[in-house]
């Protein structure tokens, strides 16, 4: 399984060393971008997470929670291997979102709320790198794992195979140490973890202690 650390959860007054401390333990750096309109809260935007995209090499996961991202996408500083990730409740034209970032030269991902059928996706699956599947109400960190989530993995996992495209199965909300493996099990590819990371004493030992959970 891979990890994308959220930053979500860091010190915001020391982002670059929250990020440095992890960063070669990361498989993504996961960039919970908020606007106050799509989601009830505001983080990060693009000048805050382009001034680290120089300091950091790691690849970073961009989660767009933002009500227009076919706008504001390009505003981000992308390299090859970044994942810019957007929301289908949030756009009338998802296709286009897809091309934008495509454009970017950025890996594309679609993200589904709790609430959203796995079949709202369907025809996209075989446009999109990852799937980002929900497994909080977006907004905030620190929300416990919805239960449910575990069956809704399992039901892309095999959609991805019916249909044999080539895409990753995130999820991002509540994942700790003792959830990670169920998630690793039904068939996740990505984990996001907030809380669970740099809401420890010691930031790397529990991101170690997570994959060591999640290994199976």
């Amino acid at each position: 399984m891979k990890f994308a650390p959220s930053l979500l959860a860091a010190d915001f007054a020391r982002l670059e060393e929250a990020a440095r401390a992890v960063a070669d333990l990361s498989d993504y750096l996961h960039w919970d971008v908020m606007d106050g309109h799509f989601v009830p809260n505001l983080t990060f935007g693009p000048v805050v997470v382009n001034a680290l995209r120089e300091r950091v090499s790691t690849p970073f996961d961009i989660h767009l929670m933002i009500s227009d991202p076919q706008r504001y996408a390009p505003e981000f500083c992308v390299r090859p291997g970044d994942l810019v990730s957007f929301h289908l409740e949030a756009v009338r034209d998802p296709v286009s979102v897809i091309e934008t970032i495509r454009g970017l030269g950025a890996r594309v991902g679609l993200a589904l709320k709790p609430q959203t059928p796995l079949s709202a996706a369907e025809p996209l699956i075989s446009q999109i790198d990852v799937l980002l599947v929900m497994s909080v109400e977006p907004g905030f960190a620190g929300q416990s794992f919805l239960p449910d989530t575990l069956d809704k993995i399992r039901q892309a996992k095999a959609l991805i195979v019916t249909k044999r495209a080539n895409v990753e199965i995130e999820v991002d909300g509540g994942v700790n140490r003792h959830n990670v493996r169920e998630i690793a099990q039904a068939g996740a590819d990505i984990a996001v973890a907030a809380s669970a990371v740099f809401g420890q004493e010691n930031p790397r030992a529990a991101l170690k202690a997570l994959r060591q959970v999640a290994s199976f």
